[in-house]
């Protein structure tokens, strides 16, 4: 890998300091840090392609085996990045061609993880290409279950966890950090073309699409954005028992992902759901303090 291209990879990882949550904090033990954060590079890249937010000059695109002018098309990137998941499974060819791919494949093998948490994603930001609205929140729950849930699998896979009550309880942790990363960046979304909040909500509130276009949120779409974010707190609830079933330092990371959503919806209450100015930010104080709430309830 050369030094450019390890850069290029570097600047995707570097993400992870602006969400939500801590991705691979440094009290994790290192082989997790790295495997998580191999996955998190994954994820992110992904999501990248999906979104159109890849470097400019149509490196990844290269790197994919693809003309650098095909960056654009994401349809095309993202078969192509499939491809490239599959050689990270394949043990007989020369392996991957991306490098975070290429980061990736030891943490499968190491892991014994499948490939179809992976193939998740990709199909999320497929539907994103297709699917500009949902109608309801069990569409929308649907969608969750391709963009957010496999995180939660690859999570416990990674550590060693995994059985089907915690698959339930981290199911409901990751789609709820979902809708609320939704909540947060419903202005952003509108500007993509995509409305995550469900049009029989948005009509049961009065909310129209040009109401989310306004600078600061009406009285309807902040209650609205109450609505979603109280069943988001519910589904957290719901999956915080994940927390207390498990030792250690693995407890400690899943408590940082529970917190790291109910700091959101804190500072979401806080701007008086009011999200339309920019995606409302908890404070690492908000942050440390729902961690530890989260760790006395399930100590």
């Amino acid at each position: 890998m050369t030094a450019g291209t390890d850069a290029h990879a570097r600047a995707v990882l570097d993400k992870a300091a602006h969400e939500n949550f801590p991705v691979a904090p440094f009290f994790v033990p290192r082989s997790w840090r790295a495997d998580l954060m191999a996955v998190y590079g994954y994820a992110r890249l992904v999501d990248d392609i999906g979104d159109g937010d890849l470097a400019p000059g149509g490196r990844d695109a290269e790197l994919l085996g693809l003309d650098r002018e095909q960056a654009g098309d994401r349809l095309a990137m993202l078969d192509a990045f499939e491809a490239d998941l599959r050689r990270v499974f394949d043990r007989t060819g020369t392996g991957p061609r991306h490098p975070l791919l290429l980061r990736l494949r030891p943490t499968v093998r190491r892991c014994g993880l499948t490939p179809e948490p992976f193939l998740g994603l990709i199909e999320a930001n497929r539907q994103d290409q297709r699917v500009r609205r949902y109608a309801t929140y069990e569409e929308l729950l649907a969608y969750c279950e391709l963009s957010a849930n496999p995180v939660g699998h690859l999570v416990l896979g990674i550590t060693g966890t995994l059985s089907p009550e915690r698959i339930r309880r981290s199911d409901a942790i990751c789609t709820a950090l979902q809708i609320i990363e939704h909540l947060q960046d419903v202005a952003e979304d509108l500007a993509r073309d995509r409305i995550y909040l469900p049009a029989e909500d948005m009509k049961r509130f009065r909310v129209s699409e040009s109401d989310l276009a306004l600078a600061t949120s009406g009285a309807s779409v902040r209650a609205l954005v109450a609505y979603e974010a109280e069943r988001a707190g519910d589904l957290l609830n719901e999956g915080t028992p994940l927390v207390g079933s498990v030792h250690g330092r693995l407890k400690l990371l899943l408590a940082g992902f529970v917190g790291g959503g109910k700091a959101a919806l804190k500072a979401v209450a806080a701007a008086g759901h009011d999200v339309l100015p920019g995606p409302p930010k908890p404070t690492k104080l908000s942050l440390l303090r729902e961690v530890g709430a989260t760790l006395r309830r399930e100590g």
